[in-house]
């Protein structure tokens, strides 16, 4: 077995673009999933601000039907009032107690009309609320519908790709294995700058794979040489020419 100094240029080349091939794989996995399991956080965010939204419409509900019930009874005592002291007119034996219960008697119309006022200010606010309530309840059950039919969605892709990821991933740790510490750390810090996860690219048309820059025909001479590895000058892609990736 050739030991890490025996190691060549061209074989150091394959191994990185190999890597590079299973870890290009694992990211079209990551593709497939797509973006369900962002849309599933997003949806369980938003199905938890709805519930919030509900709970808190409720609560509103029932306080109005409460203040609701304040007035009537208010109205209720007012009545009952109104009755005594209508009666005690019948019993009173001069102007001065007549005029006290006159103004008694005004006092609980004035109490009567103004609780009937406020009865049906809350209960506009009740239909305004349970207005609300009926939409936001309705677009939370859509919302923890469309929530399910994801969840189903990505658990059926998962089960494709989970066991074929976790059989790539011990691949990639395999091969890592095989690269010196020294380029493996330039691989990633490359591959974790560019959204495509590419750091090894070939030559395709004169130009890099990875960033599409023209790469000049004395630097492709030196790739294909394999003497040293060559990395574009524009992105910083290991590059490896065509001949190599076919073996």
């Amino acid at each position: 077995m050739a030991t890490t100094a025996e190691i060549t240029i061209e074989d150091k080349l394959k191994q990185l673009y190999a890597l590079q091939v299973i870890d290009s794989q694992i990211d079209q996995l990551q593709v497939l999933k797509g973006e369900l399991p962002m849309e599933v956080n997003d949806l369980e965010d938003e199905i938890a601000g709805l519930s919030t939204r509900v709970s808190k419409l409720e609560t509103a509900i029932k306080d109005l039907e409460v203040e609701k019930t304040n007035h009537l009874n208010k109205i209720k005592e007012a009545e009952i009032l109104s009755e005594r002291y209508k009666k005690k007119m019948d019993e009173v034996k001069n102007n001065r107690e007549f005029e006290a219960l006159t103004k008694e008697l005004e006092f609980q119309e004035l109490d009567i009309k103004l609780s009937t006022k406020k009865i049906k200010g809350t209960e506009s606010n009740i239909e305004i609320k349970q207005e609300s309530l009926t939409n936001a309840q309705e677009k939370l059950d859509a919302k923890k519908g469309d929530l399910e039919n994801k969840k189903v969605e990505l658990e059926k892709i998962k089960e494709k790709t989970d066991k074929e990821e976790i059989k790539l991933n011990k691949k990639a740790d395999k091969q890592r294995k095989t690269i010196d510490e020294g380029h493996l750390k330039s691989y990633d810090k490359v591959r974790g700058a560019y959204r495509n996860g590419l750091a090894v690219a070939t030559v395709n048309r004169d130009s890099c794979g990875g960033c599409f820059n023209k790469v000049p025909p004395q630097i492709q001479l030196e790739i294909g040489m394999r003497k040293q590895i060559i990395t574009c000058e524009h992105c910083g892609r290991v590059l490896v020419d065509s001949t190599l990736v076919e073996k």
